[in-house]
This record gives C-alpha cells, sequence and structure tokens, in this order.
C-alpha cells in the first residue's frame, strides 16, 4: 500500500504521493483512474515528489486528470513546500518542475509565497501553432476574443470580459484549449476587471477542465492585465475557490504568488489496484 495525501490551495486539489525514496509504479491510466472522482480519490492534479536533484529541496512531478503530464501548477507548488517545509524546518524551500525551479518562502498568517519564474510572453514559448502578436491573438469564439497569452511553464490564454457571469465557459473552455492555434493546447483564463487592483477569473485548465483555482492562470492574468494596461503589477485574483495576492515584478519579470495550504486528509492506496 502506498500512502498519500490529499491537499488543496484554494479548492484547487490534488493527490500527493511520495516516491522519493522508492519508484512507484504511476502510469498515465493509473493517474486518470485515481483522479476520478467518482471511482478513485479524485483531484485537479496529481502530484509525485521525486528525490531531489542538485540545487533543489524535491522535484514535483504533475499530472493532469486525464494522466497528461504538465508543467506548472501554482497552488501545488505551495502545498509541497509546506510538506518539506515541516520536514525540514526550512523556511525557504525549492521546487523543482520540468519547467524549472520554484521557490517557495513562508509568509505569515499560515500563507506561502511562490516565485513562479518569469512571464514568457514570445509566441514559440507559449507555443502558438503560427507567428502572432501575444498581445492580441487572432482568436474568438461566441461572445469572447482577442486574448493575450503568454507561457508560466505551461501555456495560457486570458480573455478579458465585462460579466463573467454571462460567459458560458464549461461551453467555450474545452473548445478553446484545443484550438489549432495551440499545439500543445492551454489553460483557457476567463478575466473580469474589478478595479486597477482586483481581477475576478474563472479557469478551464487543459486535461482537467473547470477547477477551483489555478496559480498558472492567475499568475498569467495578471501578467495580461498588465499589459493590457488594466491593472497595476500588484493585485488580488478572485477565484471560484478564494483568492490569491499576484505581482508581476518589474525588476526581473517574475510572478510573485501569495496564498494558503490545506491537507484535507491522509490515506493509502493499492496502486496496482487501479489498472495497469
Amino acid at each position: 500500500m502506498t500512502p498519500f495525501r490529499k491537499m488543496h490551495g484554494l479548492g484547487n486539489d490534488f493527490v500527493v504521493l511520495d516516491g522519493r525514496d522508492r519508484a512507484l509504479p504511476i502510469t498515465p491510466a493509473r493517474v486518470a483512474a485515481i483522479a476520478d472522482r467518482h471511482f478513485g480519490v479524485g483531484c485537479d492534479q496529481f502530484i509525485v515528489l521525486e528525490p531531489p536533484p542538485p540545487g533543489a529541496d524535491v522535484f514535483m512531478r504533475i499530472r493532469n486528470p486525464d494522466g497528461s503530464e504538465a508543467g506548472a501548477c501554482g497552488n501545488a507548488t505551495r502545498c509541497v513546500a509546506s510538506l518539506v517545509a515541516a520536514e525540514t524546518g526550512k523556511d525557504r524551500v525549492v521546487v523543482r518542475t520540468v519547467a524549472g525551479d520554484l521557490r517557495v518562502e513562508r509568509m505569515p498568517g499560515g500563507l506561502w509565497r511562490a516565485d513562479m519564474g518569469p512571464a514568457r510572453l514570445r509566441w514559440d514559448d507559449v507555443p502558438l501553432a503560427h507567428k502572432a502578436d501575444t498581445l492580441h491573438l487572432p482568436l474568438a469564439l461566441g461572445p469572447v476574443a482577442d486574448p493575450a497569452a503568454c507561457s508560466m511553464g505551461n501555456p495560457h490564454a486570458t480573455f478579458f470580459v465585462q460579466d463573467l457571469d454571462a460567459i458560458p465557459v464549461a461551453e467555450l473552455g474545452p473548445r478553446l484549449e484545443t484550438d489549432p492555434l495551440f499545439p500543445d493546447r492551454a489553460n483557457i483564463g476567463f478575466a473580469q476587471v474589478l478595479s486597477r487592483t482586483h481581477l475576478r477569473l474563472v479557469i478551464w485548465e487543459r486535461g482537467a477542465g473547470l477547477t477551483l483555482a489555478c496559480g498558472s492562470g492567475a499568475s498569467a492574468a495578471i501578467v495580461n492585465a498588465v499589459r493590457r494596461g488594466l491593472t497595476e503589477r500588484r493585485a488580488t485574483v478572485t477565484m471560484p475557490g478564494g483568492d490569491l495576492t499576484m505581482e508581476w515584478r518589474e525588476s526581473d519579470g517574475h510572478v510573485l504568488m501569495t496564498g494558503p495550504v490545506a491537507t484535507v486528509f491522509t490515506g493509502t492506496l493499492d496502486l496496482e489496484a487501479f489498472g495497469a
């Protein structure tokens, strides 16, 4: 049996397994089965901790509930950092992912701040299928149009809308995620500007669908809002699961994300009972 933790950041929930001391028989099919909310444990992302490479405290491998691998997950990064900090007594933790190193710091009030790294703004960084202006993508569907795009370790497009409640996110999200403009698919954000320091955001995550929160999506939203001249560099991003404090730092282009973490429960899994 394999121990696991069920954790979340603002309702963006994760099954977290520790593979640092032994290789785990993880396959895309098993990930999908465990991530199923009716027949498995249920999660937005499936996280495996792996041995720390030089210069990091842990390696975090991220899979979507369809079994595909993701490059970044801000809420999971904070959760994993809190686990490593509890083990080591450190207040600063380096979490390595396939997209690079993420530095996380303990903050007052039980909050954690993650440095999500620099926003990547070139069309081939996102990536897009062809050269285009990432500040104004040639993409429209139904009531939404003219998104801005960037990469936060994974591809994001943000549509700015007047009334978020009027947008059929569940209908538009899967069609936009798989638009031919995005060869690796994309996370699709729908953002409403409430003030210069406050955004409201709903995210359709590639491979996961609608989630209560998305840290990399909030990062992309603040970056794209600043690029459009809609907000200040520091703002609150309100998602269905709660608020993140976001900052796109001018000095180096890094995005800082501050928010809570929580452990819901722990248990054990028979991995081989979830298919091959």
